[in-house]
């Protein structure tokens, strides 16, 4: 359906619109009649295909093991090699003041974990033998990285047994404090006394994560026994705690007891993994089947559509003809259903909508949006829908570069769960007004953080350019 706006412009106020437009038609001198017309007439079409081997581009991890009705049998196991820390504390202790070592994976404190808080479990924590390959997928099978000799630890573990500690943000990095549960590990004291003597003899080994992993490559966390949840952990560290002796006047000493640094963490700079092994229920297989365009993480489903990116454009050209014009946006609203599932899984919190022949090479290059080929949508649980609202540099491309024509490349899409991670920062403090803050996208990767699903009301999407021409009188 099309909708016409007619307003009366002066011919001055005309060139001063139109002088900074990357698209135009004609020139005017002479006053005119401008009209902002709004198109919502196009179809979007697509199709669920697998995607049951994602490449990890993050630092986030999913362990854990869950049925769940409606959606299927979920395992997530996490191998990951480490970031050390650039300077360790050797002043005034000694290897065997070292009294303890421990392995913390941090949950958000609320939602960060699908399934049921009190079922136990258990986890078991290996030291590889070697570096882990890169890139590295979810199919990843860690036979050879480890031997069962290498056991560092076993704990019983369930979401809500974690102490709370609260801490500065890991997930934005903006200093701002957050809530989180910690799952600790105890590792042997071995290790940590390990890894104080190899840094004072010989401190390059932690100058860089390359050369720390000739001497620990990383480690394999499994789960061993249970079933009933799955956690979403955030970060990862290896914390040692330890006695210091202090001098603290010419005739008083005294140590210090329980000590803490974080001697290595898994982050986004060093090779990680999620090892997903998926097994769909057979109700998402039948809607896959019969024909429901369904996204289900992790490793699950995603969604590959024909946008009707000619008919826009060739709509576009016939409409304003000769005339000045300018194309003020072009959006995709798609509206969706959540199926009902056991623990009520809910949809991705982010979309990824990219050209289907520059995926892999988005995820592989670890990319951010450029509104050309590539875009991301949030949810919206409130009208439950996701809104991809910057699509007007793609058609402006298309129109400026290649004529109008668009290429079998412009019309194929795929819709993929992701996750996003930014980077909040203060932007302007004001006496009356307070500060405020500025949110930076830095990171887009395949969605690990939990299961989700969702089905896309392809025949109820709403596609809608605006535009703006002007009518020589």
């Amino acid at each position: 359906m099309k909708h016409f706006f007619y307003v009366i412009l002066a011919a001055a106020t005309l060139l001063a619109l139109y002088a900074c437009n990357d698209e135009t038609i004609g020139v005017s001198i002479t006053d005119s009649v401008s009209s902002i017309i709004e198109d919502s007439s196009f179809v979007i079409t697509g199709h669920s295909v697998r995607n049951d081997r994602v490449q990890m581009r993050t630092s986030t991890k999913m362990l854990g093991m869950i049925h769940v009705d409606g959606f299927g049998d979920l395992s997530a196991e996490a191998v990951t090699s480490w970031m050390p820390a650039i300077t360790i504390d050797t002043a005034g202790t000694r290897a065997e003041w070292i009294d303890s070592c421990r392995l913390k994976l941090r949950l958000p404190y609320r939602d960060g974990f699908t399934g049921d808080s009190l079922a136990p479990m258990r986890l078991d924590v290996y030291r590889l033998n070697k570096s882990l390959p890169s890139p590295i997928y979810s199919d990843f099978d860690p036979t050879g990285y480890y031997d069962s000799s290498d056991l560092l630890a076993s704990e019983s573990y369930s979401p809500l047994s974690g102490w709370m500690e609260v801490s500065t943000s890991y997930v934005t990095g903006t200093g701002e404090y957050d809530t989180v549960r910690v799952i600790s590990v105890p590792l042997p004291v071995e290790l940590g006394r390990e890894l104080f003597t190899t840094y004072k003899n010989n401190p390059e080994t932690f100058a860089s994560p390359k050369a720390f992993a000739d001497i620990f490559p990383g480690i394999y966390i499994t789960n061993s026994y249970g079933s009933g949840h799955v956690v979403n952990i955030r970060g990862m560290e290896l914390d040692v705690y330890y006695r210091k002796y202090a001098h603290l006047t010419d005739t008083t000493d005294t140590i210090y007891p329980a000590q803490c640094q974080s001697y290595l963490a898994s982050t986004p700079e060093v090779v990680s993994n999620n090892i997903i092994d998926f097994n769909i229920d057979d109700a998402i297989t039948s809607m896959v089947n019969s024909g429901e365009p369904l996204i289900v993480a992790p490793a699950g489903y995603e969604v590959q559509v024909r946008f009707p990116i000619q008919d826009i454009i060739d709509n576009y050209q016939a409409n304003v003809g000769n005339n000045q014009s300018i194309i003020n946006t072009l959006s995709l609203e798609l509206p969706v259903s959540v199926p009902l599932t056991q623990y009520n899984i809910q949809p991705p919190t982010y979309l990824l909508m990219v050209k289907t022949s520059k995926k892999e090479t988005f995820i592989n290059g670890d990319s951010l949006v450029n509104n050309k080929d590539s875009f991301y949508a949030v949810y919206d649980a409130l009208n439950k829908k996701y809104e991809f609202k910057g699509l007007r540099d793609y058609v402006i491309n298309i129109i400026n570069n290649q004529g109008g024509i668009a290429t079998e490349d412009d019309f194929n899409f795929t819709i993929t769960p992701v996750d996003v991670t930014t980077y909040t920062y203060s932007s302007s403090y004001s006496y009356y007004y307070g500060s405020s803050s500025t949110s930076t996208v830095t990171k887009i990767s395949p969605m690990v953080s939990r299961p989700a699903i969702v089905r896309l009301l392809l025949d109820q999407a709403k596609i809608k350019i605006t535009y703006s021409k002007q009518i020589v009188n």
